[in-house]
């Protein structure tokens, strides 16, 4: 049977052109380091990719420069053995010592003294999910930014419909919009389109809409609304390609679905973020760490420096915040008795971050070792420490005047006594 050498390469990553440096194996130093620089069009690559097959690379590491390392990996994705995404600052060069040719043997060196750490780059499919989900936020703000637009304009025209009407962009708000566009209805008129609980403040809104908009303006307007419409009708075009790429991972769906505040749209980036069954990371505070859930890890000389959570997975962070706020609205469940006891203590923003690790936790374990999510209940931590809890208690009731005769409620029948002094 052949001897399979371990042959290292690095490549150095960059708009126009790569640099890749392929070392001999340590088992033949006699062999020489090969260097070449290819150009980044598809046709390139593949001559790279033909190159360092001759050349029997088994093991490859790149920097994650930009959007610009998915093209190469593309190319190379199944074709070596071994592929590691790097990041940046865990191969920073020394000032002075940074050329492109220094950088791919500095990477390739490094692969080789095993000193490296790969990102996690999931499978094309994945990937292909990753990017919708992604996409899907990015449409979602740009409808915010268009919807301010318009908001903007209303108020140059002296319409004061956002002082009534919680979202100008509802049922009752895109008519009286379009009625404003059309420059044809009175106020009142305008008003009685207003249904459900915002008919009540029908002489406020007759007030709000009475405005000066120009034809200018309503030319604005129109556009704004168009451009709103248009944004939703691609969200809604995306969402059914994400829901028809979602039906293979139907019961991962579902089980997610049992945590109190993970909705459909949060498991599907949960899935797409992370992967159906989070095998890349060993477990849950790897996890955590990589998306940006845990506090930071900074000490020097003994002193603790900071504990500032670190940049993550910023769509992963929003969606668990969003689904922590609305856990926290839960009846009766764990999850929200978590929140109100570190609210108490630590304050509103850093309970909703605990609280979605806490939710990262629970979705790492569904997803590693399958099941559903099985409710503690609101008084969890209660029987878990049952004595402090009751020593607590007593020792209220005392600053309060009274005798506490405690009494196991198990054991013997009558209820505590309370007697005042």
């Amino acid at each position: 049977m052949a001897t399979v050498y371990r042959r290292c390469c690095g490549v150095d990553v960059h708009k126009d052109a790569i640099t890749v440096t392929v070392l001999p194996p340590r088992d033949r130093p006699h062999l020489e380091i090969k260097q070449r620089v290819f150009r980044t069009f598809a046709r390139d690559l593949r001559q790279m990719r033909t190159w360092l097959g001759n050349c029997r690379v088994t093991d490859l590491a790149m920097e994650s420069t930009g959007q610009y390392w998915r093209a190469v990996w593309n190319v190379l994705e199944g074709h070596v053995p071994h592929l590691l995404l790097l990041n940046p600052l865990h191969v920073k060069a020394l000032q002075g010592e940074k050329t492109d040719p220094i950088d791919s043997r500095r990477i390739a060196t490094l692969l080789e003294m095993h000193s490296l750490r790969g990102s996690f780059v999931p499978n094309q499919e994945i990937r292909e999910l990753r990017e919708l989900m992604r996409q899907r936020v990015h449409l979602l703000e740009e409808i915010n930014r268009v919807k301010n637009r318009a908001e903007q304009v209303c108020q140059c025209g002296n319409i004061k419909l956002s002082s009534v009407a919680s979202d100008i962009f509802g049922v009752s708000g895109r008519r009286m919009l379009r009625a404003l566009i059309e420059g044809n209805r009175d106020p009142a008129w305008m008003a009685d389109y207003a249904s459900s609980r915002l008919r009540s403040k029908r002489a406020q809104l007759e007030l709000a809409l009475e405005g000066t908009l120009s034809q200018h303006q309503r030319s604005l307007l129109a556009t704004h609304m168009r451009h709103v419409e248009w944004l939703e009708a691609v969200v809604k075009e995306v969402e059914q390609e994400i829901e028809r790429r979602m039906l293979s991972y139907q019961d991962t769906i579902r089980r997610l679905q049992t945590v109190p505040g993970i909705d459909r749209i949060a498991a599907w980036t949960i899935i797409a973020e992370v992967g159906p069954d989070a095998s890349a990371f060993p477990d849950a505070h790897h996890l955590a760490s990589w998306a940006g859930l845990c506090p930071g890890n900074r000490e020097s000389g003994g002193k603790r420096l900071s504990g500032r959570t670190r940049h993550g997975n910023r769509y992963l962070i929003r969606v668990l915040c969003q689904a922590a706020c609305a856990s926290t609205r839960s009846r009766q469940t764990f999850l929200a008795a978590f929140y109100r006891r570190l609210r108490f203590r630590k304050g509103h923003q850093k309970a909703i971050v605990a609280l979605a690790h806490q939710l990262l936790v629970i979705a790492y374990c569904l997803l590693s070792q399958g099941g559903e999510y099985k409710e503690l209940g609101a008084d969890y931590y209660e029987r878990e420490q049952r004595p402090a809890v009751a020593r607590r208690l007593a020792q209220r009731l005392i600053r309060l005047g009274y005798y506490v005769d405690l009494r196991d409620a198990e054991s013997t029948a009558p209820t505590p006594h309370l007697s005042s002094p």
